[in-house]
């Protein structure tokens, strides 16, 4: 054994994972440029592993990217060197180097993480991209001027690498290095003494560069200086360091950055020319500067796997030659331009159906040459298999089941391994691997939802089909035939095999009547699945119908009354104001959702110019001031509508008196109703002569009788009437399912009499509300109406209402209004 394997250094590491293999790590140190055969380590040893096993598992190497560096040999259970390693070859620039493998075992499936770190010995001497250079410095270059001399490269690192320069002769100047924070530095010649052309034109120097070594090694550079005259003003980069990015895979000819220099000097001692000198990681050769005006250009193509920064050294010359430097650094930004590699180090072809959980399908390695975001791997496999992959180390995945297996389900899985990266966009590999599963029939129909939910417009036609229930089974053959059952059920006292069936084969569920919204919304059954194995399996689904609702009823108007054969009119003062609200129209719409928003609309009037209604509430204002000119009778025909498809309507007459007195309403109300365009006015008055001459010939013969009993007869008719006084009040309609179409709450109080064809009276209650209700053929007082209005308006009980009023009349002897 050499002396250079006396440094090897061994770590071992172990550590159990949760499905029981165990994961070594081991970790060795070996120098570089040792010969073949030399001894890595005995891995055996090291790992606590018998030879035998080491036979017996079919131990090998999973090398990757560090193939034909180390080799195994299993009788041994030794580590070998393959081939010889140069260090600066294999890591460049990179501390520390080291390699990185894998030791696979099978039966059972192990692996073990092998790092062999590749110490750096000093081979090579420090070096100089040229074996000269040349500078021209006028005379009148000042004390402490810098030149910046090329550096040297030494690939070794740490102590091997370069540590010291040797500048000879130093007459006229220093040398002095100048670090920076990346660990790079710049050299530079310092004028210490001024030249002096007539005495010397011509001074050649030699630097050294020295390595740490041992032994010491060294390169040499030969500068020749040519003594100008009359320059004394050197180039001055506006920055010392210049930074710039630049995507990999950028196209040949793409500027990078520029850099400035100036020159104080006229002419051509303040023409300035740019170049680059050498760098170490050959920026050369990827980088041109455009020596007029500073442009920096790519030359060749960048991959940020190969290097994610570059240090361009950058000299600024005039023609005198005075000098100045600036470091420029390229920071590449990487794409996401590599696809995850995927490869499967072991895997199993076939596994029973009864393998308990967590068994170790398959073993991978995945590995991305991208950076970051881009390097980054997330890999999955395809859904429904009871399957999981899990990272067991970094790179490194097992495919492990994760449920109980099922060949009923499936006897085969083809499973495809995805790895993504997470870059922009990301980049995927796949591989399938295919697992054979071995038999059991355990599996009940399933149903493709837990319950499901149907809607169905009312007056369908009975026989529709509404939709269907599914059920799989994952059994094979006559165990997987499904049957469908509707379950035994009610639907409000009715079987609900009368309201819906089902296809036993298909599981289609047909309406078996036609419904109605307004009288049943929604139901629900349950429908049961059975398999056709013996004994058979089965499962069950609930069931919801919803009936969706159809615009098939009209509004129903609830204020104002429409009266048969008796006048009802809302009386507006002629001094009322603009906005003053006359009255308001209800209705409702048994109807639900848009079928139920009503609208209000003015169809026709008297005075269009007069009234108009709310569009949303109903209500009846005045648009303008009332005048003298304008009639006491104004007819007003309201169309209320629905928001339906098609809309529905219906229509209401709302009559208005515009006067301040009721003397004024009676003169101008007697004739009221002859004015009424109705198509049937004709046969209103023929019909009223008829009555009127048989009133007066039946008068004729019980006038006599009709004036004994007439005041028993009114003293007894309010306890005896089919119709007693009752208050009425119209039901508070809420408006629940928020269309707008009641905004307010309206109280109504109506009083009739036996006969309420004939005589009516009508009091509202609702804000400002005047109504007045008039009969061509009353011949009450105005007293009289004024004192049953006061009766009514009492805020008593209906009964007590009753009294009052009975009261009333036995005082004044006359009917009721």
């Amino acid at each position: 054994m050499s002396d250079r394997t006396m440094g090897r250094q061994v770590l071992l590491f172990f550590s159990v994972l949760y499905f029981g293999s165990v994961l070594g790590q081991v970790s060795y140190s070996i120098p570089e440029e040792i010969p073949s055969g030399s001894l890595v380590g005995n891995i055996a040893q090291d790992l606590g592993l018998d030879i035998k096993r080491l036979k017996s598992g079919k131990a090998r190497l999973y090398t990757g990217d560090s193939a034909g560096y180390i080799e195994l040999n299993k009788d041994r259970g030794l580590l070998l060197i393959k081939d010889r390693i140069d260090r600066e070859a294999v890591c460049r620039q990179t501390t520390p180097c080291a390699l990185h493998f894998q030791i696979i075992l099978e039966n059972p499936m192990e692996f073990y993480s092998i790092t062999v770190e590749i110490t750096d010995i000093n081979d090579n001497p420090p070096t100089f991209e040229k074996s000269e250079v040349s500078f021209k410095i006028s005379e009148s270059a000042v004390i402490g001027a810098k030149f910046v001399l090329d550096r040297a490269i030494d690939l070794d690192v740490g102590k091997n690498g370069l540590q010291k320069y040797d500048l000879k002769p130093t007459d006229n100047f220093v040398l002095k290095r100048d670090s920076h924070g990346d660990g790079t530095e710049k050299v530079e010649m310092i004028l210490q003494k001024p030249l002096d052309r007539e005495k010397e034109e011509l001074i050649s120097l030699v630097l050294t560069a020295f390595d740490g070594g041992d032994p010491q090694m060294s390169g040499t550079i030969r500068i020749f200086i040519t003594v100008l005259d009359a320059n004394d003003n050197a180039p001055v980069f506006s920055q010392s360091t210049y930074t710039a990015t630049v995507f990999e895979n950028a196209p040949e000819g793409t500027i990078v950055t520029s850099v400035t220099a100036s020159d104080v000097d006229y002419g051509t001692n303040g023409r300035i020319k740019y170049s680059i000198t050498n760098s170490l990681d050959q920026a050369h050769a990827l980088f041109g500067i455009d020596e007029d005006s500073g442009e920096i250009r790519l030359l060749g193509n960048i991959d940020y796997e190969n290097a994610r920064n570059y240090h361009i050294n950058i000299r600024a010359s005039d023609d005198g030659g005075l000098t100045d430097s600036c470091k420029v650094i390229v920071e590449v930004v990487d794409m996401n331009d590599n696809k995850p590699m995927i490869n499967i180090m072991s895997q199993s072809n076939m596994i029973s159906e009864h393998s308990k959980l967590k068994t170790v399908i398959a073993m991978m390695n995945v590995q991305d040459p991208d950076s970051n975001e881009n390097g980054k791997v997330q890999c999955v496999i395809n859904d429904n298999i009871p399957l999981t992959i899990m990272s067991t180390s970094n790179n490194f995945y097992s495919l492990v089941t994760d449920s109980e297996l099922d060949r009923e389900r499936a006897s085969e899985y083809n499973i495809t391994v995805t790895c993504s990266d997470e870059g922009v966009p990301s980049l995927s590999s796949s591989v399938t691997l295919t697992l054979q599963i071995s038999d059991v029939n355990d599996n009940a129909p399933v149903f493709e939802r837990s319950s499901y939910e149907a809607y169905i417009v009312e007056n369908n036609t009975p026989g529709l089909s509404i939709f269907t229930v599914k059920a799989k089974d994952a059994d094979w053959n006559q165990n997987a035939r499904v049957s469908y059952i509707l379950e035994d059920s009610s639907v409000n006292g009715v079987p609900v095999s009368s309201y819906v069936s089902v296809s036993a084969d298909s599981g289609v569920i047909h309406a078996v009547r036609s419904f109605d919204y307004e009288q049943i919304k929604d139901f629900h059954f349950r429908v049961k699945a059975q398999d056709g194995g013996s004994p058979p399996l089965s499962s069950n689904v609930t069931v919801k119908i919803l009936i969706q609702d159809q615009n098939d009823n009209p509004p129903q108007v609830l204020y104002p009354v429409q009266t048969g054969g008796s006048l009802v009119a809302e009386m507006v003062p002629r001094s009322a104001d603009v906005g003053y609200l006359v009255t308001k129209v209800v209705a409702v719409d048994v109807d639900s959702g848009q079928n139920a928003w009503l609208s209000y609309k003015l169809q026709k009037a008297t005075d269009r110019a007069l009234f108009e209604v709310g569009l949303q509430n109903g209500e009846i204002r005045t648009i303008r001031q009332v005048t003298d000119k304008d009639a006491v009778k104004q007819r007003l025909t309201v169309i209320v509508e629905d928001n339906g498809q098609p809309s529905r309507s219906a229509t209401v007459i709302v009559n208005v008196a515009v006067a301040d007195s009721f003397p004024e309403v009676l003169s101008e109300f007697t004739d009221f109703t002859h004015d009424k365009e109705y198509n049937d006015n004709l046969t209103f008055y023929l019909v009223l002569a008829l009555v009127v001459v048989s009133f007066l010939f039946i008068t004729c013969l019980v006038v006599i009788i009709s004036v004994k009993i007439y005041r028993w007869r009114q003293s007894r008719i309010l306890y005896h009437s089919n119709l007693p006084v009752i208050p009425y009040y119209p039901p508070r309609y809420s408006d629940t399912l928020g269309t707008g179409t009641l905004q307010h709450v309206y109280n109504y109080e109506v009083c009739r009499t036996t006969d309420s064809r004939k005589s009516d009276c009508k009091f509202g209650r609702a804000g400002n509300h005047n109504v007045l209700i008039m009969d061509p053929s009353s011949t009450g007082t105005m007293q009289q109406i004024q004192n049953e209005k006061s009766i009514l308006d009492e805020p008593d009980s209906p009964i007590e209402g009753q009294r009052r009023l009975h009261r009333a009349e036995q005082r004044q002897r006359s009917p009721p209004c």
